[in-house]
């Protein structure tokens, strides 16, 4: 019988949900469609139509030794073009956004190639080839993993994730990149996420419902899964921490 990957612990359904999030073969449900060249408006890094910006010379160009690891690893559409390096940055609302800022730097490393990423308290920044970075942002903001009220697209002054959302459902911006259009129902996107003002304003689509949002919280809490349920994740973490403290102390008192 073939072993199943065991990607997270736990039986209950916040586990679960993470578990479909680093399964690096989930196929995420497409909610919104953004146009090209609204994400290149967004993302702020080259004008709409513009070529990429190299460093170096295409892959296919360059004259280098023999290199065995080279013949194994095929590189990304940006490395092979010579793409400068480019980043997004995402805020996480605590109020049950789809994902938090360490599961996205786990999904990042897993799902994405030629990634650098660092997690902050309610951010996470990515760096990436510039063409790789278009293509990865954009499955992050059309499918399940946004959601426009409690997802935010902010490279500076990214602050508000755990503060208390506005009338609309929104989190809190200060350099107020979006806003809530009543009459459609739509956020709509007014500058890039430098908080540059924008030629057009970009719609990114509806906010889910807070029952939608809850449903696939992967967040444990008293409306979600009380912590203290999740046996399984407290026992796996539990091994880890004591093997931190022991293996720190002496390596012998670790089990192998």
């Amino acid at each position: 019988m073939a072993e199943k990957l065991n990607i997270y612990p736990g039986a209950d359904r916040v586990a679960e949900r993470r578990r479909t999030i680093l399964d690096k073969n989930t196929k995420f449900r497409e909610l919104r469609e953004i146009p090209d060249e609204d994400l290149i408006l967004l993302l702020g890094h080259r004008n709409p139509g513009e070529r990429y910006t190299s460093v170096h010379p295409p892959l296919d160009e360059l004259k280098e030794p023999a290199d065995p690891i080279r013949e194994l690893i095929e590189p990304t559409p940006g490395a092979r073009g010579g793409d400068r390096i480019r980043y997004v940055q995402f805020t996480d609302s605590v109020y049950h956004s789809p994902i938090t800022p360490v599961f996205r730097g786990r999904m990042y490393h897993i799902r994405y190639r030629g990634v650098d990423t660092i997690s902050y308290s309610g951010r996470e920044l990515m760096e990436v080839r510039e063409r790789d970075l278009e293509l990865y942002t954009k499955e992050l903001i059309e499918t399940e993993l946004f959601d426009p009220a409690r997802t935010a697209i902010r490279g500076i002054t990214v602050h508000g994730s755990a503060m208390r959302l506005d009338e609309d459902g929104l989190m809190f911006d200060a350099r107020r990149r979006y806003m809530y259009d009543r009459e459609k129902g739509l956020v709509i996107y007014t500058k890039n996420q430098m908080a540059i003002p924008i030629d057009r304003s970009i719609p990114v689509g509806s906010p889910r419902s807070d029952e939608e949002l809850k449903s696939d919280s992967i967040i444990y809490g008293l409306d979600t899964v009380r912590c203290r349920d999740a046996e399984e994740v407290w026992e796996v973490t539990g091994k880890l921490m004591e093997a931190n403290v022991k293996g720190g102390f002496n390596p012998g008192l670790v089990e192998r």
